[in-house]
C-alpha cells in the first residue's frame, strides 16, 4: 500500500478529507447513492404518442443535475410520432425486441437495433421509434444528457420508403459488395 498511512478503504486527500472518509455525521445517508425500484418508475414525464416513457432518474426524483434516465416501452407493431429532444443527447439501450429508428427531415433514413445494441440520437434530430416486431414488446433503457424531460412532437410527412443506413463500425462491419 502506498502513502504515509494505511486504511482499509479507498479515499482521497483533499479539502473535504473528512467527507471522503465518511466522517460527516450522516450527510451521505440521504444525499448519497439512490436505488430506484423498477416498480416505482414515474410515468409523469414528457410523452410521445406510441410509446410509454417512465422516469427513474431525474432532478425531481433524485436531484440529478446533468442526466435523465428511465425506460421506454413500445407495443408490438407500433410506432411513435415524429419528435426530437431539443438540445439533449439521448442514448437508447435495447433490452428486448427489435427497434427500427427512422430519422431526418422527412424520416428518410432507417436503421435497426436488437437486444444489447445502443442507439445514439444527437440533439434536435427528428426521429421516430418503431417496434419492428409484430408480436413482441420493445423494451429499452433511455438516458439523456440533462435532468429535464424534453420531447418536442413534430408534424412530419414521412417519405414512403426510407433509405437504409447501415451501422458500420468495428462491431458492425460493412457487408460484402455483390
Amino acid at each position: 500500500m502506498s502513502g504515509d498511512h494505511a486504511h482499509s478503504h479507498p479515499h482521497s486527500h483533499d479539502a473535504q478529507g473528512d467527507l471522503a472518509h465518511g466522517h460527516d455525521d450522516g450527510r451521505w445517508k440521504h444525499d448519497g447513492v439512490r436505488v430506484i425500484s423498477g416498480s416505482q418508475l414515474d410515468p409523469n414525464t414528457a410523452q410521445t404518442p406510441g410509446m410509454d416513457r417512465r422516469a427513474a432518474i431525474n432532478f425531481a426524483r433524485v436531484g440529478a443535475q446533468k442526466l435523465w434516465a428511465g425506460t421506454v416501452t413500445i407495443h408490438p407493431d407500433a410506432k411513435t410520432g415524429a419528435h426530437h429532444h431539443g438540445h439533449l443527447e439521448s442514448v437508447i439501450y435495447v433490452l428486448k425486441g427489435k427497434a427500427r429508428m427512422r430519422w431526418g427531415e422527412a424520416l428518410e433514413f432507417v436503421a435497426e437495433a436488437g437486444p444489447g445494441d445502443f442507439i445514439y440520437v444527437p440533439p434536435y434530430v427528428p426521429h421516430q421509434e418503431i417496434n419492428a416486431s409484430p408480436d413482441e414488446v420493445l423494451e429499452c433503457v433511455l438516458v439523456r444528457s440533462d435532468g429535464e424531460a424534453v420531447a418536442v412532437n413534430l408534424d412530419i410527412e414521412p417519405v414512403e420508403k426510407p433509405e437504409t443506413v447501415l451501422w458500420i463500425d468495428p462491431t458492425h462491419p460493412a457487408p460484402p459488395v455483390r
